[in-house]
């Protein structure tokens, strides 16, 4: 016999690429989220946006239960300011967290929009790269990976998509495939539809923490938390090259 799960006050922090958002969900089933994008101003805009959703559906920062966040891949620095608002959070009122990819987050963003079939999540990792991941939607609930999450060059992950799809349609989604347009739609059978999804929704990081929960997924303790970053930061391979030199 399933157990119902109690329903809970749960926020959900995003900040892997140039957006702001912050989503939240109150177990009266209340939602609220909040999106900035394009201004890089993690700092200054996370705690004001969280602040200004709990007062929108009232609640304070101790009527929280669960704290889901984007771990990455995606920006350093929006990874630090989004794990590290999350974790001390978490620890502050004595909760759980409940981390998400980037790429799992923009495939759920797709299914949520209706999309079933294939999709490349694809996240602008700078250097002339990107993170990129397919998974294929049967619903809304229901993804399997097809592609598993790898830092290509654009070129690179053209020849993959060209090797593994056969011209198969595929939906093509985040800030990498806009920034790549030209390359990524040249492969049979890719369709960028930007602006649309270039980043991953804060809405769809809460439903997908909320469907962990559901199935009984424990939140990890906050100490257990990392971002995801899939490549050395950029002061230690500069360092590294300058070493070389």
């Amino acid at each position: 016999m399933t157990v119902a799960q109690p329903r809970l006050n749960v926020v959900a922090i995003e900040t892997a690429t140039e957006t702001v958002g912050v989503a939240l969900r109150t177990s009266a089933g209340v939602q609220a989220e909040f999106a900035l994008t394009g201004r890089r101003r993690h700092v200054e805009t996370l705690t004001p946006a969280l602040e200004h959703l709990l007062a929108q559906v009232g609640l304070v920062p101790g009527d929280l239960n669960v704290v889901a966040v984007d771990v990455g891949p995606g920006l350093f620095t929006g990874l630090r300011v989004g794990v590290a608002a999350a974790k001390g959070l978490a620890q502050a009122l004595g909760i759980g967290v409940v981390g998400a990819s980037s790429l799992d987050i923009l495939a759920a963003g797709a299914a949520r929009a209706g999309h079933r079939g294939l999709v490349l999540s694809c996240v602008d990792a700078r250097r002339g790269e990107v993170f990129a991941a397919v998974h294929h939607i049967e619903s809304r609930r229901t993804t399997t990976e097809r592609m598993a999450p790898g830092l290509f060059s654009p070129a690179t992950l053209a020849e993959a998509l060209g090797g593994l799809l056969r011209n198969a349609p595929v939906l093509a989604v985040g800030d990498g495939a806009a920034r790549y347009a030209k390359v990524l739609g040249a492969v049979p059978g890719v369709e960028i539809r930007a602006p649309a999804l270039s980043f991953p929704p804060p809405e769809a990081l809460l439903n997908l923490a909320l469907r962990r929960l559901d199935a009984g997924e424990p939140p990890a303790d906050p100490g257990c938390i990392v971002p995801l970053y899939m490549r050395e930061a950029d002061a230690k391979s500069n360092f590294a090259r300058a070493e070389r030199t």
